[in-house]
């Protein structure tokens, strides 16, 4: 599995990725987690609001904050879908 958090480095962005860590380390998934800080990057995303979220190349969150819990959910998603 790989997540992406899209986003330039602003507290918002660190307390995403810091909350997509967290939910990737209880939750016992396999996954990489990339910071993406390139804006053109993030645009090519479609995502022109940070922080965003993209798990397994899918946009799950745009502009705000998703919750530790709300991360757990996509991937328990993912791995029944797998």
């Amino acid at each position: 599995m790989e997540i992406k958090v899209l986003g330039p480095g602003c507290p918002k962005c660190q307390q995403t990725e810091k909350n997509v860590k967290e939910a990737v380390a209880e939750s016992g998934v396999t996954a990489s987690v990339e910071k993406v800080t390139d804006v053109m990057k993030i645009a090519g995303y479609g995502v022109f609001g940070t922080p965003a979220v993209v798990v397994d190349g899918e946009v799950k969150s745009v502009g705000k904050i998703p919750k530790k819990e709300d991360v757990l959910s996509w991937l328990n998603q993912v791995r029944i879908s797998e």
